[in-house]
């Protein structure tokens, strides 16, 4: 049998022939808008969180297009309020690189709103520049009315803090003869009327096309910019636990992350089915382990951490907790 001297050497120098490199794990904090609140209260009538929103599209955009892995949202919520976070801290690298390790991602996304409005052209007619509330401009002056917002986007490396990368959006949309949330139709998404800014109703809206494209262009270029980020050497630490409570649902295990449990960690859970024993001295000289199951890790402190079993077995107090074997 001949074989190709050539592919040898691709196969050579190689080490992961065929393999694509591992994606980031990033999450992404909710955007600050500050700067534009006073906007966001003329363009909806009241106050809107429209960087939990942004953020939100944001992610989805993220998901969709593969570049990076996504870290569950909600289980971010659950550590930020348990860390008592403050609106005030979003664009904070510092504060945000403490949020991203206790996570467990190796980047998070910050990042603020600095545009968020309009820019009205007027002919003829009264008013000025027409009134900012958000079912009329007051009408008969407005000949176009136009949204601009722009958006900052933010890579965070978690270990240093430092800024990675920067990225920015910005969109712009323009009717004749209606204001920002459309003619006088439901921007509000959904039952209930709550809020949602990736709704159809909000993205048919000039101001919700405005940030569509704006969004769009911050998730490009975040794609982008994922091919050229650093490479991370993440050290891989040994987990050795046991099951400290088997009775609900949840399974707690008696190590956290102190001791390299990260949420979103999936760990192998055994049981001690042998010991084998030197015939000589009788003293333990081997376990035999019979796999349980699969432990998703979904929260985490410093000393333990708690997740959801898979597995045909039932987990029991003592079981053995390690990292899973690839």
């Amino acid at each position: 049998m001949k074989i190709h001297i050539g592919l040898l050497a691709v196969l050579a120098v190689s080490p992961a022939f065929g393999q694509q490199p591992e994606k980031r794990r990033v999450a992404v904090m909710d955007f600050d808008y500050a700067t534009v609140m006073t906007s966001v209260q003329a363009v909806f009538g009241t106050n809107q969180d429209i960087g939990k929103g942004i953020s939100l599209m944001l992610i989805n955009q993220l998901s969709n297009d593969g570049a990076y892995r996504l870290f569950e949202r909600q289980q971010l919520d659950k550590i930020l309020q348990e860390q008592n976070f403050s609106n005030s801290n979003r664009a904070d690298p510092t504060t945000a690189a403490k949020i991203g390790k206790l996570a467990g991602v190796d980047i998070i996304i910050t990042g603020a709103i600095t545009q968020f409005g309009r820019d009205d052209k007027n002919i003829g007619g009264g008013g000025g520049g027409g009134h900012w509330g958000g079912y009329g401009l007051g009408g008969i002056g407005v000949k176009k009315a136009k949204a601009i917002v722009e958006i900052t986007a933010r890579l965070v490396d978690v270990n240093t803090g430092e800024i990675l990368g920067s990225v920015t959006g910005h969109g712009e949309s323009q009717r004749s003869g209606t204001n920002l949330l459309g003619g006088g139709g439901d921007w509000r998404g959904g039952g209930g009327g709550a809020f949602d800014m990736g709704s159809s109703n909000f993205g048919s809206t000039i101001i919700g096309e405005a940030t569509k494209a704006a969004v769009s262009q911050v998730g490009t270029g975040l794609d982008q910019k994922a091919a050229t980020l650093p490479k991370q050497v993440v050290p891989v630490v040994e987990v050795n636990g046991v099951v400290a409570d088997a009775t609900g649902n949840d399974i707690v295990i008696n190590v956290g992350t102190t001791g390299g449990v990260h949420v979103g960690d999936k760990l192998s859970i055994t049981r001690v089915s042998k010991v084998i024993k030197d015939p000589v001295t009788g003293k333990p000289i081997r376990s035999i382990e019979s796999p349980i199951g699969t432990l998703t890790v979904t929260s985490a402190d410093a000393g333990s951490a708690v997740g959801t079993f898979s597995g045909s077995g039932q987990p029991k107090v003592g079981d053995t907790v390690k990292n899973l074997q690839q």
